[in-house]
């Protein structure tokens, strides 16, 4: 594709504009995207514009951009992370029947942790997380095991990074955080209590795919309830999902046989 003056190409500056929208921005004008993806207005006007017409974002009544179904349909097709998390949800559906909390879907995306779905009970305690949404690694129960279990080169690059401060127990110093690495390593499971929210806890495993970590399945509860029953519970889920995509594997490779 064709570089602008700035030297980044056109796939750059439609990824840097459909970047702009998350959770605070689901509709905006032209000029915010522009402003918000750091390119010229007539640039950002030019590619909303060829976005809507090709069905990526859409416009609602006001004239703001918005995200299309074209783009959701796309990225679902053949998505790791579709398979992944038709196989997680009966096992998390039953989890969260019975921590009527939250129970969550995490996967390794770069240095953060990226939430593929989740399950809330309408009663259930303070959490930040979305689907879709993301936390820093560090930061959280399923971000510890998916850390503790990542490659040497993304440990040490997060260990090396300034460690954001979320809460007044977010782990924040380095040589703790190696510390707590250690740990989930040897418990198999992470705890992390008050790591996000002062009143709650998270509790994750890793689900495994031939070996190795592709995801984390976590609850986030009430301080305190956190217990041995919960972990077996995310234990035994996370059994259950890895049986599913070792049948999914071995259907596919007989198709492709």
């Amino acid at each position: 594709m064709a570089n602008s003056r700035s030297g980044d190409s056109v796939i750059d500056r439609i990824v840097r504009v459909l970047a702009t929208f998350d959770a605070e921005h689901t509709e905006q004008t032209p000029t915010d995207i522009s402003r918000r993806a750091g390119l010229p207005a007539s640039t950002g006007h030019r590619l909303v514009g060829d976005l809507v017409r090709s069905g990526v974002l859409e416009r609602d009544e006001e004239g703001r951009a918005r995200v299309g179904m074209r783009l959701w349909e796309l990225a679902t097709r053949g998505s790791m992370a579709l398979g992944l998390r038709q196989a997680a949800l009966p096992a998390m559906g039953r989890v969260q029947a019975a921590v009527r909390q939250h129970t969550q879907l995490g996967v390794l995306d770069g240095d953060q942790v990226l939430f593929l779905e989740r399950l809330s009970h309408p009663d259930a305690g303070a959490n930040i997380t979305r689907i879709a949404g993301r936390l820093p690694l560090h930061a959280s129960s399923s971000g510890l095991v998916l850390l503790a279990a990542a490659p040497a080169a993304v440990v040490e690059r997060v260990l090396a990074a300034p460690l954001e401060r979320l809460a007044a127990e977010t782990i924040d110093d380095p040589g703790a955080l190696r510390r707590k690495l250690a740990e989930v390593r040897r418990l198999g499971y992470a705890v992390a209590p008050g790591s996000i929210e002062a009143v709650s806890t998270g509790v994750a495993v890793p689900i495994r795919d031939r070996g190795s970590v592709v995801a984390a399945l976590g609850v986030v509860l009430p301080r305190g309830e956190e217990n041995d029953r919960v972990v077996a519970a995310l234990r035994d889920a996370a059994a259950e999902i890895e049986l599913s995509l070792a049948r999914s594997s071995t259907i596919l490779a007989t198709f492709e046989s």
